[in-house]
């Protein structure tokens, strides 16, 4: 049959579906961070069903490979008639493949069934430089190629696909992508992991316009780490689940890229091996980073004020639903100044962050503020006789949190807006604990501010905030992670003053 015939169509627009139900084929890692298991944790995070059609046993570690056993391709098509017999698959990722057998079963496999989204990671050679394709299989992996919608090799593998030698410069590399893309009709995901510096690009290039362009360029910036071990298999099936759900390959990689980096920036807390260790590919689902983290030693220093907190008798009185309503609308009153100020620091924070990801969250919570946050406020406030006039210590905070947003440290900045995050979530989730331990009762006064500040995204956005904070502080100097600390315990006195104002102004 001849290549054109065998060229994959356009990847089909995003399922839509919840929960894509994605096959990954590719080897086993018995360590844990690179194949299968990389994979299903990458679909994972994602929101995706993981599958596996296992292709290849592997011994390795995070120093390398020691033997690979690639079980009969019989055996590898029996696994994946079995599932696409029963089960809906909404992409594929194909990794690992180690002979000609075993690549003619996965074509003859994809010749059938036709999956709306494929993606192959050309893997030939580890981040360690281990060898994992046979030499005799090259030229039937490149045969597969045109079955791909998106190929995703690293430098090496890229030049070994085009038979050039490796490049060094993103230029090059670029010019080999088109190449390639030119020579199967597939984009191409080049990778710019490799190359020397502090910046690290990405490229989707193709020849058929289908992006809009030629090439489509997504920046990031490098991260200092030696865990890099499994990165394309996590980069590769994160893309083949976040395109089942959205159809577009460049809305797919700006959605995956940060969250490599972050996966990448938080390794250091899983402690796995003593070589190239794994990325942690579920860091946006900790509550706190790892107990050794930055994140702890702020934590610890919230506590006592956190006590504080719940010893408050607006705290006590909010919880029971017996808080006088004046000293609740001059809260709320003075919160709803407040949030127009920190929504201000907000956005200085992302005008400040390294990162697209930390940009774009700072950018959406200071929008929260104004159009969440603050319309509970005026609507509560609309319907009583409440003057907000600027209180002294609503004006001590914002004016704290506006000198650490003119000090220049983007650190500094996002320790001393931290508490607002942190101590409400602990606040609120504890305050609607015990709301709902008492049956939620009817005509409680503050019911509808209890279930905001206990809300799952508000945790969630408070998860990610910690993350940030503790990503700064370990980047950080000693005298800058000192002034981080220091504008964090402020913040965190300034919340105390700020929950016991309304009984000193009543």
């Amino acid at each position: 049959m001849p290549v054109e015939a065998l060229q994959a169509t356009p990847a089909q627009p995003g399922t839509g579906r919840d929960v894509p139900r994605v096959l990954s084929i590719a080897g086993s890692d018995p360590s844990g961070g690179a194949g299968i298991q990389a994979d299903l944790k990458s679909i994972a995070a994602h929101g995706g069903y993981g599958m596996a059609a296992i292709t290849a046993l592997t011994a390795q570690n995070t120093r390398g490979v020691t033997a690979v056993h690639v079980p009969p391709a019989s055996f590898l098509t029996g696994q994946l008639d079995a599932i696409s017999d029963d089960i809906s698959i909404d992409a594929v990722k194909i990794g690992m493949l180690g002979d000609a057998d075993v690549i003619a079963a996965v074509r003859k496999w994809l010749e059938k069934v036709r999956p709306a989204v494929v993606v192959l990671d050309p893997v030939m050679v580890a981040t360690s430089g281990d060898r994992l394709l046979q030499e005799s299989a090259e030229a039937a992996l490149r045969d597969l190629l045109p079955l791909a919608h998106l190929i995703t090799p690293n430098l090496a593998e890229l030049a070994m696909l085009v038979g050039e030698d490796l490049q060094d410069s993103w230029a090059g590399a670029l010019e080999q992508g088109r190449r390639l893309a030119a020579a199967t009709g597939t984009t191409v995901l080049v990778k710019g992991g490799h190359l020397d510096g502090t910046e690290c690009p990405d490229a989707l290039v193709n020849t058929t316009g289908m992006l809009g362009a030629e090439v489509v360029e997504v920046p990031g910036e490098r991260v200092a780490t030696r865990n890099s071990h499994g990165t394309g298999c996590s980069l590769s099936s994160a893309m083949a689940t976040v395109q089942a759900r959205l159809g577009d390959w460049e809305a797919s990689l700006r959605e995956v890229k940060p969250w490599l980096a972050a996966a990448l920036e938080a390794s250091e807390g899983l402690e796995v091996g003593t070589g190239n260790g794994p990325v942690h590919h579920f860091h946006h689902l900790r509550p706190v980073p790892h107990s050794g983290g930055f994140a702890a030693r702020l934590r610890a220093e919230a506590d006592e004020d956190l006590n504080a907190i719940y010893a408050l008798e607006f705290i006590r009185g909010l919880a029971s639903g017996s808080l006088p309503e004046q000293e609740f609308a001059y809260y709320l009153a003075q919160d709803a100044i407040y949030l127009n100020g920190y929504s201000r620091v907000l956005a200085r924070a992302s005008a400040l962050a390294p990162t697209e990801a930390e940009q774009l969250f700072w950018a959406a919570s200071a929008r929260q503020c104004l159009e969440v946050e603050s319309e509970l406020h005026r609507s509560w406030l609309s319907t009583r006789p409440v003057r907000p006039e600027l209180g002294p210590v609503t004006k001590s905070y914002v004016d704290h949190l506006l000198a650490a947003s003119s000090s220049g440290s983007y650190a500094v900045l996002a320790a001393a807006v931290l508490p607002c995050f942190w101590l409400y979530a602990e606040v609120g989730k504890t305050l609607h604990a015990q709301f709902v331990a008492a049956g939620e009762p009817a005509g409680h006064p503050y019911a509808e501010w209890l279930r905001t500040y206990a809300d799952a995204d508000f945790a969630e956005a408070t998860r990610k905030a910690i993350a940030i904070v503790d990503g700064a502080g370990r980047k950080a100097s000693d005298d800058e992670r000192a002034e981080m600390v220091t504008a964090f315990k402020q913040s965190c006195r300034l919340e105390v003053d700020f929950f016991d104002a309304p009984r000193l102004h009543s």
